[in-house]
């Protein structure tokens, strides 16, 4: 089982930036696919971006397509989330996710592993 601990949430403006980290200990990383999912009171949790085990390949919702971009760090055992151009409704609590496999998927069935999550908070 790996332990992950997001952090880097906090409040900004719309048009702001952010940038969430995902700090991994336990089982191995480096040979998953790791993902952020987001959810706000009241909706649904949705997929936000996904990362191959390399970093080689990577997917985002169309919601945050240009705006967000995510990396990883096997070395370092981290995984992040650059949010620019935030708007309001990208507020939300951000979690980071290991996938039980290297396949970089966007289905939160194929996660096994969920950090607490950073609550992002965009005013207007």
């Amino acid at each position: 089982q790996v332990q992950l601990v997001e952090s880097g949430g906090g409040l900004v403006q719309a048009g702001g930036s952010l940038r969430l980290s995902c700090a991994a200990s336990g089982r191995t990383f480096s040979d998953r696919a790791m993902g952020w999912f987001r959810q706000d009171l009241g909706k649904e949790r949705e997929f936000v971006a996904a990362i191959s085990w390399s970093g080689g390949r990577t997917n985002y919702a169309d919601l945050v397509k240009g705006r967000f971009s995510i990396s990883r760090d096997n070395v370092l055992n981290v995984v992040y989330l650059q949010m620019n151009n935030l708007k309001p409704e990208d507020t939300a609590v951000y979690r980071c996710a290991g996938a039980r496999t290297h396949l970089m998927t966007t289905d939160p069935l194929a996660y096994s592993d969920w950090g607490q999550g950073t609550q992002v908070t965009v005013s207007s």
